[in-house]
């Protein structure tokens, strides 16, 4: 360890080499990007040696930061222990899908809510989601896509199966069609509601299951697969949505199942957690419930 090293200047260090770059470690830390950098100067220029290789995206642990490491990390973590008795854990970052979120992942958190833990969520999609992670903004990321790169840790958490439904009015049009073809033919005559005009959902459930393109427009694209449930459940068509979220209905008789095929389309989702994060043990409490629950989704 230096002599006479400054523990904050060798706090930040260990942030940055756990976190993987500066920028990833400022939230963390509760300072700015330019701060850290700035302390990490500092610390070089005390200790004569350099502590990072700069890389296109975070940082290198040099030879010698990887030592350095190796002399400070059980101490600073056993004084951050001793800092946090009787102290609350911070917060635990957390982002997913709207809609996954509001239907499986908080009714799941309740019970560490209510032991303490503190949350704070993020809606969105997944690549900027991801690239927030990065960014040192997001602990945990439930995503449908498994990251790029070997940065980001991740691990499946749960199939999501895939259903065409449309409201009982429009499910009879459907009625004594049993056939794909048969199906197929009867929907042309009904309105598609989707949630991107590229239709990626209900494209992939065409030639996942009918083993066709599907060649027909959208009557109503909005950008929310709640607003989707909400104009189907009226009424205005037929979509493929996600069972979590069309479940309740189905089983209340608001919506119809149109077509049960042998082997539905299913999305795998991911769970990613921020390297570094787990200094947090909240973040692990987190992460071990929502693996848990997931076993029922």
């Amino acid at each position: 360890m230096p002599p006479h090293a400054d523990l904050n200047l060798l706090r930040t260090f260990l942030a940055v080499y756990r976190a993987g770059s500066f920028t990833a470690a400022a939230p963390r830390l509760g300072l700015s990007q330019p701060t850290v950098t700035a302390q990490i100067r500092t610390l070089e220029q005390q200790t004569g040696r350099e502590l990072f290789t700069r890389l296109p995206r975070g940082v290198e642990p040099t030879p010698y930061a990887h030592e350095l490491t190796g002399q400070i990390a059980a101490p600073l973590d056993a004084l951050a222990t001793l800092e946090d008795t009787g102290a609350t854990s911070a917060p635990v970052h957390l982002a997913g899908p709207s809609e996954l979120l509001c239907v499986r992942v908080l009714p799941a958190l309740v019970p560490l809510i209510t032991a303490g833990v503190r949350l704070r969520v993020t809606q969105g999609l997944p690549e900027p989601l991801l690239e927030e992670m990065r960014a040192g903004r997001h602990d945990l990321v439930i995503t449908t896509r498994r990251p790029r790169g070997r940065a980001l840790e991740s691990v499946p958490l749960a199939d999501e199966e895939y259903l065409l439904v449309a409201s009982p009015v429009w499910a009879e049009r459907g009625a004594g069609r049993p056939g794909a073809d048969d199906l197929c033919t009867a929907l042309r005559e009904v309105p598609m509601v989707t949630y991107a005009e590229d239709l990626p959902i209900v494209r992939r459930y065409w030639r996942n299951v009918f083993g066709k393109q599907l060649t027909a427009r959208a009557a109503v694209t909005v950008p929310n697969l709640y607003a989707v449930l909400s104009a189907v459940n009226a009424g205005a068509g037929f979509s493929v949505l996600p069972r979590s979220l069309c479940q309740e209905h189905l089983d209340s008789g608001r919506l119809a199942l149109l077509h049960t095929p042998e082997e539905p389309p299913l999305n795998t989702l991911f769970l990613v957690q921020r390297p570094g994060a787990d200094t947090n043990p909240a973040v692990l409490r987190v992460r071990d419930q929502l693996r848990r629950a997931a076993r029922a989704w």
